[in-house]
């Protein structure tokens, strides 16, 4: 709650409309231009940008300083504990030989044409109670051994995955993200639940399986060389023995039981009480409920992949390095968010908006936009507009108000580029450049943002 508490409460800007919309803009090209032309590393450029951001917009230098380290350091620790616990979870799962059970699995019990919407299917399932990142971290060795083993492009692979995981986190709640638009504009939790899957299911496979076509032509880009097993990467052991396909799935499907058991408790329960809500909410915890997968994998998966405790130790130990340039990539991704948060251009963009005479469905779906373009968070991007959309709620029938929420999360998830840590993680884990993921994973959201607002607007014919 206190991260949305802190996005709820509004800054004041820290300069004219004119002149914070113009540092943003300037900004962000800067920080496309130093990466792209000038080739300097993505953490550095980030840093630089948002600090000149900051200046620019009006904040005092030591001002825009501290507002990135702070945006540095909340990343960190909403975010960066689980890229390491993921890291570790992620390397175990390919050592073990747990990754190449599943990949197998699929690849034998699926056709090449199938195998995207398989991953749709999974990202999604996936994706339903989980954040972003956590559901990421989990997928991706799953997201590489299957396009390295059945040939298919990377993208092909990997947008339908990320599109299950995006639309979760946008339309269907217990999400935290919908789950708080529910609460701040009076909506039904239950109707909103059941018009958010109805949406999102042809939002998953438009923006999935069918976009993934597009976006395998744009970015051929090689699978990377991530998560090699024992056989592929030449080292001993090749004959090892390998868990069982339960025993691997239980491992990625362990995080996602504790974290939707404690949404659950808390959509159907919220008054509940009791030691075993005190454990629900300690398990369900992300940061806890990967610890708790990284436990179950260090005794199952090492002794179903006959891993020694030294095995494991060292397992371990390596994942770490690999991930070091993405975690302060993300965290400056972070940092560059928290600046334009602090300068008020969320602000400003929603009051622009907030009085036009527009459908109320494409208001809200348009100020989420703005914010989610301009600050690069999701959830900023949803407490801004359900805050502006409150009011007009009030007089909505509640499939209408329903529909009001599911436009926000539409808009929330709009467009990610480089202000948004998410972008990074994405980048680096693929191994894209800038360009390419801009075309992959940028255009993805924005394909899956507006077939979310067209399925919202034809349902709103309905209703």
């Amino acid at each position: 709650m206190n991260l949305i508490a802190a996005a709820t409460a509004a800054p004041t800007p820290s300069g004219s409309d004119a002149q914070l919309i113009i540092a943003a803009l300037v900004g962000i090209a800067v920080i496309v231009t130093l990466i792209t032309w000038l080739k300097v590393h993505p953490f550095l450029a980030l840093l630089l940008g948002a600090v000149g951001v900051g200046i620019g917009a009006g904040l005092a230098p030591g001002d825009a300083v501290t507002s990135f380290g702070t945006g540095f350091g909340s990343t960190m620790t909403s975010v960066g504990i689980l890229i390491g616990l993921g890291a570790m979870f992620g390397k175990l799962l390919s050592d073990s030989g747990g990754a190449d059970r599943i990949v197998d699995t699929l690849i034998s019990r699926s056709s090449q044409k199938a195998l995207p919407w398989v991953m749709a299917l999974i990202g999604a399932l996936i994706g339903l109670p989980m954040f972003f990142e956590v559901g990421l971290v989990l997928l991706i060795p799953v997201i590489v051994l299957v396009a390295r083993r059945s040939g298919l492009p990377l993208m092909r692979i990997a947008i339908p995955a990320l599109a299950g995981l995006s639309a979760m986190h946008a339309l269907v709640p217990p999400h935290p993200g919908p789950l708080l638009a529910v609460s701040t504009v009076g909506a039904d939790l239950g109707l909103t639940l059941g018009l958010g899957v109805l949406v999102a299911i042809p939002t998953v496979i438009v923006a999935g399986p069918l976009f993934s076509k597009l976006a395998a032509k744009w970015a051929p880009v090689p699978v990377p060389d991530l998560f090699l097993s024992k056989e592929e990467d030449g080292g001993e052991g090749s004959t090892r023995r390998r868990p069982t396909f339960v025993n691997a799935l239980i491992g990625i499907l362990l995080p996602v039981a504790l974290m939707l058991a404690r949404s659950i408790r808390e959509a159907a329960l919220p008054a509940a009480t009791g030691t075993w809500v005190d454990l629900l909410e300690f398990l369900g915890t992300p940061m806890v409920a990967l610890t708790v997968a990284l436990l179950y994998a260090m005794v199952f998966y090492a002794r179903g992949g006959g891993m020694d405790k030294a095995a494991v130790s060292k397992t371990l130990g390596s994942s770490l390095p690999d991930v070091a340039g993405i975690l302060l990539i993300v965290g400056a991704g972070g940092g560059f968010k928290q600046v334009l948060i602090d300068t008020g251009i969320g602000t400003v963009i929603g009051d622009a908006v907030s009085e036009s005479g527009v459908s109320v469905l494409l208001v809200a779906w348009f100020v989420a936009a703005l914010v989610r373009v301009a600050t690069g968070s999701a959830t900023v991007a949803t407490v801004t507009a359900a805050g502006i959309m409150a009011p007009l709620a009030e007089g909505m029938s509640t499939p209408e108000a329903s529909l009001l929420v599911l436009a926000i999360g539409a808009g929330s998830v709009f467009l990610s580029h480089v202000n948004d840590a998410g972008f990074w993680l994405i980048k680096e884990y693929l191994g894209t450049t800038v360009g390419q993921n801009l075309k992959t994973w940028g255009l993805m959201e924005c394909v899956l943002s507006v077939t979310a607002l067209a399925g919202v607007m034809l349902a709103s014919v309905f209703v």
